[in-house]
């Protein structure tokens, strides 16, 4: 227990919002000031419990007060956090039906350091000594598109002090990830700039976070993946469990949410078999010698089968959630590598985007056959040799397979008959991932400078709208790395991957709600939903021991 004032009293709750109790709920409720005695809005309340590995988190409203029914029982955890305060933490015996309720003191942060180790990773990166200049290839866009695509830069992890020496080693090898660019000068100029802004000293900006109303109609999940590091992660449609692919382990967490407990299943055996291509029964055995397909992405096909990216087989995964087993995966030849993001059309076919070669593929599962489709030429605007096909989505209409290029600045429409390619400049930089509302418009997240786009497909090409992302302090850019459309509201989810929190864009009025999450360091994927209307995704930065507590989860967030 730490800087903790702390009155005790068990008492029936009476706040004049109720929320609707689960089954055999307890209820954790109370008041929570500052010092001085006023109300403290917007705190985040989280309860964990140690056994099932499973957290809620709540927010206080306008005057301080919350309520949690939750069926969470026995010994829980507590701990409060808000912007410039010390967080406060303390444990709480909750049986089944009881009602525990707390007034809670919070005390300010008063030094310069502690602040400065408060703040997210966006504002120790913003930090930096940028280039200014849209072309100059050391400004913060270019920056943030290159270093950011699969962690955060300037959280408690990457911002240790080193040398350049020691960044310029780093430096190389995600040069070479990124697509082999072995620039001396580049690398040894960043290297430069990283040793001189992440000097151990605090940083000075003071960003403002909104603290909207509807925080305190949102109610936090937390599920605790306890092996591995997965990445994408989806919900299934009709009862409710949780899949999420592991790239590293080569392995699916099947998570169900109703007990917090996950069961990992390998891809070695049946997953490490492959059908001949052009065929849904042969196998080659050539392949056999592969022990880490790294599943990537997936989608629900009209079999009731997971099809899934397989990044270092260059193959198509597929994993049946009746059986809990993986199958034959398909090959797709043609020069393919490092299938990335997948989608399914109406008729069946599974459309991928091909970051490694830039390319689209096609799988018809049905008849095992196989097609990737070369895109036009596009130079590269990011620091890599390549333009990076990201992510793709389906037009509800009439279709279209749509992508964008993450380092070309470049969005696409494929006819999913003649397979025709046309491409677009982008209205934003960096756009990442993508999805189709019901109406047919195209949401994509601008990753590279922080902004949503809605673009509406014409005849000739598109419209669109860009929406820049709040920024809580000024020039520092959040980096939404992906979104989701709502099933029944509509409502579009990014994911904003420096801040350590996820965002709600209300596209009928226009407007951006911020919801702060539990952990630091936060780095979330693809977003998909509950069959009661959560929005899910996976929490997983890389290296997992840059997020607070070093395991990763399945984080997802409810309106009530």
């Amino acid at each position: 227990m730490k800087n903790l004032r702390i009155v005790v009293a068990v008492a029936v709750a009476t706040l004049s919002v109720m929320l609707a109790l689960p089954a055999t709920a307890g209820t954790f409720s109370g008041t929570i000031n500052n010092s001085d005695g006023s109300p403290l809005q917007g705190v985040m309340i989280r309860v964990s419990h140690a056994d099932s590995g499973m957290s809620e988190t709540i927010f206080s409203d306008t005057q301080g007060k919350f309520r949690l029914a939750t069926a969470l029982h026995g010994a829980l955890h507590v701990r409060l956090r808000t912007p410039y305060y010390r967080d406060l933490e303390t444990d709480i015996d909750l049986a089944v039906d009881a009602d525990v309720n707390q007034a809670l003191v919070m005390e300010r942060m008063t030094s310069d350091v502690e602040i400065s180790d408060s703040l997210p990773a966006a504002y120790h990166f913003g930090s930096l000594n940028f280039e200014s200049g849209d072309d100059a290839p050391f400004n913060r866009y270019q920056f943030q598109r290159d270093c950011l695509s699969c962690h955060q830069l300037g959280n408690a992890l990457t911002r240790a002090p080193r040398s350049a020496d020691r960044w310029h080693q780093t430096i190389q090898r995600m040069h070479r990830y990124m697509g082999g660019n072995y620039d001396y000068a580049m690398r040894q100029r960043r290297a430069v700039m990283l040793s001189d802004g992440f000097n151990g000293k605090p940083v000075s900006v003071r960003p403002k976070f909104p603290l909207d109303p509807a925080l305190s109609d949102a109610t936090i999940y937390e599920y605790r993946l306890t092996r591995g590091n997965p990445h994408d992660a989806i919900v299934h449609p009709q009862t409710g469990i949780i899949y999420s692919a592991d790239q590293i382990g080569s392995h699916f967490a099947v998570t169900d949410t109703s007990t917090g407990k996950s069961e990992y299943i390998s891809q070695s055996g049946n997953g490490n078999r492959y059908r001949v291509p052009g065929s849904t029964t042969g196998e080659i055995d050539s392949f056999s010698s592969y022990t880490r397909n790294a599943p990537h992405s997936m989608a629900l096909g009209l079999d009731g089968k997971y099809y899934v990216t397989n990044t270092a087989t260059n193959t198509i995964g597929v994993f049946n959630p009746e059986t809990n087993e993986w199958e034959p995966s398909y090959v797709i030849g043609g020069g393919a590598r490092y299938p990335h993001t997948i989608r399914i059309d109406k008729q069946g076919i599974a459309w991928f985007t091909i970051s490694g070669s830039d390319m689209v593929g096609r799988l018809d599962p049905v008849s095992g056959e196989s097609t990737v489709i070369h895109l036009p030429f596009a130079a590269s605007r990011g620091g890599t040799r390549g333009t990076w096909t990201y992510g793709i989505d389906i037009n509800p209409k009439d279709g279209s397979i749509w992508y964008g290029r993450l380092f070309a600045d470049r969005i696409g429409r494929i006819d999913p008959k003649t397979l025709e390619v046309r491409e677009f400049d982008s209205p934003m930089r960096g756009p990442r991932r993508m999805q189709f509302d019901n109406s047919g418009t195209l949401w994509v997240a601008g990753f590279a400078e922080g902004s949503l786009a809605r673009i509406q497909p014409t005849a000739d090409g598109f419209d669109s709208r860009v929406y820049p992302m709040p920024e809580f302090a000024d020039g520092y850019r959040p980096a939404p790395y992906a979104l989701g459309v709502h099933p029944q509201t509509q409502d579009i989810w990014l994911n904003e991957t420096m801040t350590d929190r996820l965002f709600r864009f209300i596209p009928s009025e226009e407007r951006f709600i911020a919801y702060p999450v539990p952990l630091r360091g936060t780095y979330t994927r693809d977003f998909s939903f509950t069959p009661d209307g959560k929005a899910c995704t996976s929490n997983n930065p890389f290296p997992l021991a840059s997020l607070e507590g070093g395991v990763s989860e399945i984080l997802c967030i409810k309106l009530n």
